[in-house]
């Protein structure tokens, strides 16, 4: 069957093309984003796209400053550690409320992500590994029970992801797919309180990675001020 056209309104498409950017990493925390540029990209009016970043703005994804304009918007250590928090307790409660959507049809599903995951770790494809990690997720919390609780990760996930994704920590692709796989295990096994208790170990480690990154570039940057 083929699947009904979905019409995006102007405001909704300047979005989505910014969340791109950011995504992407074709511009990186700091940098600006301009309604001209945009306007220019997409052949819209300048209307629909401040719109959009004040919607953007209002969920974290850019900063508005004085005199400067919209930016991509930066995240610190002691937000991350919330972040990520955050997303191991949603992801939890998502699991859980949706438990009874783990059926044949949705655990083969994750089967397959788990084996385009796996050959993006060996092809040390960080694009294609960032994209099946955000579908995995979406297989985690996409549940009639669990709609909420997909609208704030899919937020969260593509903040962490502009920030501090597999492009800049590839190192943890591997980590990353074993315990996705320890996820699906649990969850094939009717699980789900493992399965919730994994999730949230699992995101406590990509902030432990991103911490400790964090602090190396930091003393980096100390070293080359000194």
């Amino acid at each position: 069957m083929t699947k009904p056209a979905i019409f995006l309104s102007k405001t909704d498409l300047a979005r989505r093309h910014i969340e791109g950017l950011i995504i992407s990493r074709q511009v990186k925390p700091g940098d600006r984003i301009t309604t001209r540029e945009v306007s220019e990209a997409l052949g819209i009016s300048e209307t629909p796209i401040r719109e959009a970043i004040r919607s953007l703005a209002s969920e974290g994804w850019l900063e508005v400053q004085t005199h400067v304009g919209a930016v991509v918007a930066s995240a610190g250590s002691e937000q991350l550690r919330e972040i990520y928090a955050l997303r191991g307790l949603i992801g939890a409660l998502a699991i859980e409320l949706g438990s009874a959507s783990f059926n044949a049809e949705r655990l083969a599903a994750l089967d397959a992500n788990i084996a385009e995951a796996t050959a993006a770790v060996d092809a040390q494809d960080t694009t294609r590994y960032t994209q099946t990690n955000h579908e995995f997720h979406v297989l985690l919390s996409d549940t009639p029970q669990s709609q909420w609780c997909l609208r704030m990760l899919v937020n969260m996930s593509a903040m962490t992801s502009a920030h501090y994704g597999f492009n800049l920590l590839p190192e943890r692709m591997a980590a990353s797919l074993a315990e996705h796989k320890a996820i699906r295990d649990a969850l094939r096994a009717g699980n789900f309180e493992a399965a919730a208790s994994l999730i949230k170990l699992h995101e406590h480690s990509a902030y432990e990675t991103i911490a400790s990154a964090l602090a190396e570039d930091n003393e980096v940057r100390a070293l080359g001020t000194g």
